[in-house]
């Protein structure tokens, strides 16, 4: 092992020498349905440490609706599956990967019912439904709209269960430990527990599966903890990222004035629901010749021009037609929901608006999970496997974490045993540069952010919109990079910034349209100029 390890991280007052210090195999980041998976996967090969910024449950998974892709009947078939997919990434998936993810779904899928996901049964086989840009009713779904729940909370039972896997729930991670010159191999973390504060854990392979950043934008569907930060600290350490200019938008999020958005599934849509204008028209016909089941990123961008084109700040959904009954039981969760703003589904139309949703690029995997950092494994959203391509599939996302969480798992824990010899560790060295600037209001800071964002880096882009955010968030950098906070909600600040740079880079350097990319000023694919990923890492990139 080389003699320094390094924290590159300037941003906290930290006493290596007096923080606790823990150790273990496989170290996982993230409680979602790729950190669990991986995390029961290594536990059958040695000890396991899950850290997680909020409770266990504090993920997307957990809020994921409308289901899990896999092919589940005979009449379907993983070509016709692969095809789907392939098709909606736009000429950028990797064809290997989504092959290897495609086939590996059955099997997992059935494991998750032997450990008691009680997805949606018609006569003891699993029910499936169909979803926009697939060909076939392929879409597993557990208590109607509730199937992301319905997985976590059976992988947190195994978890809990199994004696090998120890939980740190309230720990923030604030950064990769690297050794070597060229940062080239990950040690462990840095982080703060919010009982026993500073914490350093050393591991013998670390697996990122941070989830999302769809809180980098005002208008979004995830949860307050996908703030991107493992993407920061994997560029930090010298991780490549890819595809970062590829951000899918969920086309219907409930859009009540003052209140926080909340995701209605899409497969409301596959089940007949219609989206109509402020003055009832129907109007997805004319945008795509699939109408209500097109790829998200034309439902998304249809809505948009519609809201524009009626100068209305929403659409709506209509149900009416749905038989209330079946609705309830069907959508049991959104049921409630419009219930609690007292939306009647035979009297009322659902409004809604696009939101920011899952994040298509990240951290750059090989199929096999590992990052070009030594000992870093990354898997699940914050992951660029090379899946989705361009535009994600939808319900392919949770299939890829299983997947992946699986494949991460089982290749670390394999190498931790691989690598039984005691460790050592010397001490961080690090140096923190004293600001003499003003002190900030973080919130402040993020909340303009994410209105940036929405405004110039969303749903359709331009190069003009696209330098501005670049300059502005730039010069917030300038005051905010520099300070010394002991605080996640300051960490976190400096993680968004970071990530919407090189976000609004790479949509920059993008001058096309494809997938969920839409530049209104490059409005067709350039294969022969893009047909490619765009690619930053601390050694190339240049914002």
């Amino acid at each position: 092992m080389a003699e320094k390890t390094k924290l590159r991280r300037y941003l906290t007052k930290i006493d290596s020498a007096s923080a606790q210090q823990l150790f273990t195999d496989c170290l996982v980041i993230g409680s979602g349905i790729a950190g669990l998976r991986a995390a029961i996967e290594a536990a059958e090969n040695c000890n396991v440490t899950i850290v997680c910024k909020g409770a266990l449950k504090d993920s997307n998974t957990w809020k994921a609706q409308g289901g899990i892709a896999s092919v589940l009947e005979e009449a379907d078939t993983f070509q016709s599956h692969i095809e789907d997919t392939l098709k909606t990434g736009c000429g950028l998936c990797d064809e290997e990967v989504v092959d290897l993810v495609v086939r590996g779904g059955p099997q997992l899928i059935k494991q998750l019912l032997t450990w008691g996901t009680e997805f949606d049964l018609i006569d003891d086989k699993v029910a499936a439904t169909l979803e926009g840009g697939h060909s076939y009713p392929r879409v597993a779904h557990a208590h109607g709209d509730e199937t992301g729940r319905m997985i976590a909370e059976a992988l947190i039972r195994k978890v809990k269960e199994n004696p090998r896997i120890r939980v740190l729930e309230n720990f923030y991670a604030i950064d990769l430990l690297t050794n070597g010159e060229n940062n080239n191999s990950c040690t462990g973390i840095i982080g703060l527990d919010n009982q026993k504060g500073t914490q350093i854990i050393w591991a013998i392979n670390t697996i990122l599966a941070t989830g999302g950043a769809g809180r980098l934008y005002r208008e979004t569907t995830n949860p307050e903890v996908a703030t991107g930060d493992g993407i920061a600290m994997a560029y930090r350490a010298g991780a490549v990222l890819r595809d970062l200019e590829f951000i899918q938008f969920h086309p219907t999020t409930l859009y009540i004035a003052g209140a926080t958005r909340a995701l209605i599934s899409e497969t409301l849509r596959g089940e007949g629901a219609i989206l109509v204008d402020n003055q009832g028209r129907k109007f997805m016909k004319e945008y795509h010749e699939s109408a209500e089941l097109a790829p998200r990123d034309v439902v998304s961008r249809a809505i948009l021009s519609q809201m524009r084109k009626t100068e209305a700040t929403h659409v709506y959904l209509d149900v009416s037609h749905f038989n209330k009954k079946f609705f309830k039981e069907r959508f049991p969760f959104i049921s409630d929901l419009l219930e609690g703003f007292d939306i009647d589904i035979s009297r009322d139309r659902i409004p809604v608006r696009p939101s920011a949703h899952y994040m298509i690029g990240g951290v750059k995997t090989d199929s096999f999970a590992r990052t070009n950092i030594d000992n870093l494994y990354a898997c699940g959203e914050i992951a660029a496997t090379g899946l989705h391509g361009a535009n994600r599939l939808g319900s392919n996302s949770l299939l890829e974490g299983l997947v992946f969480g699986q494949i991460a798992g089982k290749l670390a824990a394999q190498d931790a045993t691989a690598r039984t010899t005691s460790q050592k560790h010397p001490l961080i060295n690090y140096q923190i540069p004293q600001s003499g600037r003003t002190r900030l209001d973080t919130d402040d800071v993020r909340n303009s952010l994410r209105s940036l964002m929405w405004r110039n880096v969303g749903i359709t882009r331009t190069e003009q919109p696209l330098i501005e955010a670049k300059e502005i968030i730039m010069f917030w950098q300038r005051y905010v990079m520099d300070k010394v906070f002991d605080n996640p909600e300051g960490w976190e600040c400096q993680n968004m910034l970071t990530v919407c740079l090189l976000m609004t880079q790479a949509a920059q350097m993008r001058c096309e349209s494809r997938g969920v990319h839409y530049r209104m000023d490059y409005t067709e694919i350039d294969d022969k100029n893009f047909n490619k990923h765009i690619e930053i890492s601390p050694s190339s990139e240049t914002c």
